[in-house]
């Protein structure tokens, strides 16, 4: 890595989960700042709060900056958006603790449109104690796209899976008719160029999976599949996708298929989450086709044991690395595609296509 290391933006989440107790006890670790800028968004008193009942933070302290401008390398920057009037009662939710967790959010956001960070990394919300006349998001990610535009596509990522969403934050009852053909393409093509750009997987392979059980045997227990799931599978593949499908669900995770490709596109939360949480505890949430960088572990705010010391940090740790590699690969790719067929010769002052580099070559031999 350069000198300039890249900074990190992470909120601290809902203040009465575990959000504070994984963030500090993730960078309690001095060998974090050795990868990362991290500069934290959230209440000093909720940091210092759960700082008491965290036995590895002894001796563990804040840089307080006013924005991640003033972030120091090698310090753990906490830039302080308060309380928002907030009582700090570990495993409660309170629209006061949403407040909070919603000033923090828009802070980091603030930042990171002005350039100041390079990667947004957020500690878990509690989607209903959020809400609010200025907050009216299901979820982070509906968030960030209001913020930076476009449709991001929600995907949960482990080295030993990877698996991304048609559908996001939708009732049961109203994802059937938001799976449309138009839909599913659009996802294939989202996943397939992220896990391009941001895994640096040269050509990968995506499984996709059926919504009805059984891939609805035939029309027996669903037209989807038939009618709009096979079709958008063919119309990706004809535009350069490696897609294979629909595949029923159950046996697809049951017999170990999902090792054979690089992501698996589900068709609802749910679907994909279960067994991917089932399958890899130290999973990360990743906001695909988005032009900033954003993760998240992929946990919730588990009121049942805040402020008990238990929580485990592995998965806020796994969004951090995850970020810095998702930015550097992102970064590697943007040089080696630009402008890829032509180079510039220094010593001649010209432009020298790579058909004319190859000739030159030859001619040297």
């Amino acid at each position: 890595m350069s000198e300039q290391k890249i900074k990190i933006g992470i909120t601290q989440g809902d203040i009465n989960g575990i959000g504070w107790e994984v963030i500090i006890k993730c960078f309690a670790d001095s060998r974090m700042t050795e990868i990362c800028t991290p500069v934290i968004y959230g209440s000093a008193r909720a940091a210092e709060f759960y700082k008491r009942g965290i036995e590895e933070a002894e001796g563990f302290q804040f840089t307080t900056v006013k924005s991640a401008r003033e972030a120091r390398a090698r310090k753990v920057n906490l830039v302080d958006t308060g309380l928002a009037g907030a009582e700090i009662r570990p495993g409660e939710a309170s629209p006061e603790a949403g407040a909070a967790a919603a000033d923090a959010l828009r802070a980091a956001v603030r930042d990171l449109k002005e350039g100041g960070l390079d990667a947004l990394v957020t500690a878990p919300i509690n989607k209903e104690s959020i809400q609010s006349d200025g907050f009216r998001f299901t979820g982070h990610t509906e968030f960030l796209a209001a913020e930076f535009g476009g449709e991001p596509l929600m995907m949960m990522c482990s080295e030993m899976l990877r698996v991304g969403l048609a559908t996001i934050h939708l009732p049961v009852a109203e994802v059937s008719r938001n799976i449309t053909r138009e839909r599913i393409v659009t996802r294939l093509r989202q996943l397939r160029k992220a896990l391009i750009t941001d895994f640096s997987i040269v050509e990968p392979r995506i499984a996709v999976l059926a919504l009805n059980p059984h891939s609805g045997d035939g029309g027996l227990l669903g037209g989807e599949e038939q009618q709009t799931i096979a079709p958008a599978v063919r119309d990706a593949v004809g535009e350069g996708v490696l897609a294979f499908g629909p595949m029923s669900a159950d046996g697809f995770f049951a017999s170990g298929a999902y090792a054979h490709y690089d992501a698996v596109l589900a068709m609802y939360h749910d679907q994909g989450l279960a067994p991917f949480k089932a399958l890899t505890p130290q999973g990360v949430n990743v906001t695909a086709a988005l032009k900033v960088v954003r993760t998240s572990p992929d946990h919730g705010v588990a009121y049942d044991i805040a402020g008990k010391g238990v929580a485990d940090p592995s998965s806020m740790r796994q969004a951090v690395y995850m970020a810095v590699d998702i930015w550097q690969s992102r970064r590697l790719y943007a040089e080696m595609s630009r402008n890829p067929l032509r180079r510039y010769e220094r010593e001649k002052g010209a432009d020298v296509s790579v058909k004319d580099l190859h000739l030159a070559s030859e001619d040297e031999d």
